[in-house]
């Protein structure tokens, strides 16, 4: 069972509803061990589905991102001023849309290439090289999004030079 999000301030129940099934991605966010992992594993598993029976390609998924990219923050923002904390560990939408952007420009026809983004992607997370460490200072739901795109950036450029320069299956 779930646990609920705390209220820190009163009213607006409905909002805050929404913006913890937004921001938890269907309380994928509250796996009690390795969330972040459970939120990158939840973008895998909808860029495969989205792939296969809506045909998105790279293009299609740099614009799901764009378009969700302002209800995410704003959903995270929500989540961070009722938890009181700067990052929760249950908000999850940012390793979602971080693990889209890390395939875009990849094979998707190739299963190796979820495998090896859900790698990079969650490495560059962990490790947060610069600017993902940076980036991740910025301001609220901001902050908490910006970072993981960051991080998607970079598996996905890994990702390339793998494809393009080494010729792996990716």
């Amino acid at each position: 069972m779930r646990a609920r999000v705390p209220s820190k301030r009163g009213g607006g129940t409905m909002k805050i509803a929404i913006a913890e099934v937004v921001a938890t991605c269907f309380y994928a966010g509250y796996v009690p061990r390795a969330p972040g992992t459970a939120g990158a594993l939840v973008g895998v598993a909808l860029i495969y589905l989205l792939h296969q029976f809506a045909y998105f390609s790279s293009i299609h998924f740099g614009l799901f991102v764009l378009a969700v990219l302002g209800p995410a923050v704003w959903a995270a923002n929500v989540l961070i001023r009722q938890m009181g904390q700067k990052d929760p560990q249950n908000i999850v939408v940012d390793e979602v849309l971080g693990q889209m952007v890390a395939v875009m420009g990849a094979n998707l026809n190739s299963p190796w290439t979820y495998g090896a983004a859900l790698l990079l992607f969650r490495l560059f997370d962990i490790w947060k090289p610069f600017p993902v460490g940076l980036l991740e200072k910025l301001p609220g739901g901001f902050g908490v999004v910006m970072d993981d795109l960051m991080a998607g950036l970079y598996a996905a450029f890994v990702l390339y030079i793998m494809r393009n320069f080494f010729l792996l299956p990716l």
